[in-house]
C-alpha cells in the first residue's frame, strides 16, 4: 500500500494545500521512505528511536535546526493521518525535536566602522543642514550612549514630570525610560554633548505656530516627534552617505557600544548597567563578541596562526 501517495492526495485535495507546500510535503516523505528503506523497516513500523537516528544524520550532515524542524513538522503530520487512519498505535515523530539552531549573534560594526559613521558630516548640497544636526545627534547618542531607538525616540528637551527621558547637559547624563518602565542614567560623551548642543541650537526651526510647544527633542521637519521607523530610514541612508558597506540601523550602534566597551575595558558589569539589561546572561552575548574581535586579531597577528 502506498501510503505516501494516499496522505499527499489528503493534503492535495482535502486541505487544498498550496503546490509549493506540496513539493515540500512531497520531498520529505520522499526522505522518510529513503531512510526506512536503508534501514529495512517498513513505515508503518518506524520508531521514534529510527527518527532519532535520522535527525542525528541529517544534522552531522550539515542541515540546519530550522531545516530539520520543518522536515520533522512534514514527517509529524503524515504520522498523525496514518494514526486517524488506524494504520499505527503510535505517533514515532511525536516527541522528536530538531536540534537547537545556536543563537545568533548581534550585529556589531567594527571600531573603524562606527567611528567612521560618527564623524561623518554631509556636505550641504547632499543634506540638509537642519537634517545634519539632528541626525549626527542620533547617531551620537545611538553609539555614544547604547540606546535603544525607542528610549531615544522618548527623550524630550528638558525634564518634566511627563518626559519618558531627557538629556541633562550639564551633568552630562541621559535618563531614559527602558524595558519594563525601568529607568537609566547613562553618561553621555564630549561628542555627544557637542553634537546635541548643534542640534538644539536650530531644531525651533522645524517648529511652527501648531508645533511650537512639542516637547520632544528629535522631531520631524513638520514638527512632530520622530518616530522610530523614520529614525531607521535616516541611519539606513546615512550609512551609505558614510560610505559604509553594511546598511545601518540603530540597534546595531547599541551592539557596537557594548561590545566596544567591552573590547576596552572587560567589565561586563559595567556594560549591563549601561544596556539596562536585567539579567548579565543577556549581556554575556557580547563576550562572544569579544572574543570574535580576538580571535581575528589572533589569526592577522601570530605566525602559527598565518595561512600558508
Amino acid at each position: 500500500m502506498d501510503w505516501v501517495a494516499r496522505y499527499l492526495d489528503h493534503v492535495r485535495f482535502e486541505k487544498r494545500l498550496a503546490e509549493r507546500t506540496l513539493a515540500l510535503y512531497t520531498l520529505d516523505l520522499e526522505k522518510l521512505s529513503a531512510y526506512a528503506q536503508e534501514a529495512g523497516v517498513a513505515l508503518d513500523a518506524v520508531q521514534t528511536a529510527h527518527v532519532r537516528r535520522w535527525v542525528a544524520q541529517m544534522h552531522s550532515g550539515g542541515r540546519s535546526g530550522r531545516g530539520i524542524a520543518l522536515i520533522l513538522s512534514g514527517w509529524r503530520g503524515f504520522y498523525v493521518w496514518m494514526g486517524r487512519e488506524g494504520l499505527i498505535a503510535s505517533n514515532p515523530v511525536q516527541d522528536v525535536r530538531a536540534p537547537k539552531a545556536p543563537k545568533p549573534l548581534p550585529k556589531a560594526l567594527s571600531v573603524d566602522d562606527a567611528v567612521q559613521l560618527a564623524e561623518f558630516s554631509a556636505t550641504p548640497d547632499v543634506s540638509d543642514p537642519w537634517l545634519e544636526r539632528r541626525d549626527a545627534a542620533m547617531v551620537e547618542l545611538l553609539y555614544g550612549c547604547g540606546l535603544r531607538v525607542g528610549e531615544l525616540v522618548g527623550l524630550d528637551v528638558q525634564a518634566s514630570a511627563s518626559a519618558k527621558g531627557w538629556i541633562d547637559l550639564e551633568g552630562g547624563e541621559a535618563h531614559v525610560l527602558g524595558k519594563g518602565s525601568k529607568r537609566r542614567s547613562v553618561p553621555v560623551g564630549r561628542k555627544a554633548i557637542d553634537a546635541l548642543r548643534a542640534w538644539q541650537q536650530v531644531r525651533a526651526e522645524g517648529l511652527n505656530a501648531a508645533t511650537a510647544h512639542q516637547t520632544a527633542l528629535f522631531i520631524g521637519q513638520h514638527g512632530t516627534r520622530l518616530t522610530a521607523q523614520a529614525m531607521w530610514q535616516r541611519l539606513r541612508q546615512r550609512s551609505g552617505q558614510a560610505g559604509l558597506s553594511t546598511p545601518v540601523h540603530p540597534h546595531m550602534l547599541r551592539h557596537s557600544f557594548a561590545s566596544h566597551v567591552l573590547q576596552s575595558s572587560s567589565d561586563l558589569r559595567a556594560v549591563q548597567e549601561l544596556l539596562g539589561h536585567a539579567n548579565i546572561s543577556t549581556t554575556q552575548v557580547y563576550t562572544r563578541l569579544d572574543f570574535q574581535h580576538l580571535a581575528k586579531a589572533y589569526d592577522a597577528a601570530h605566525p602559527r596562526a598565518r595561512k600558508k
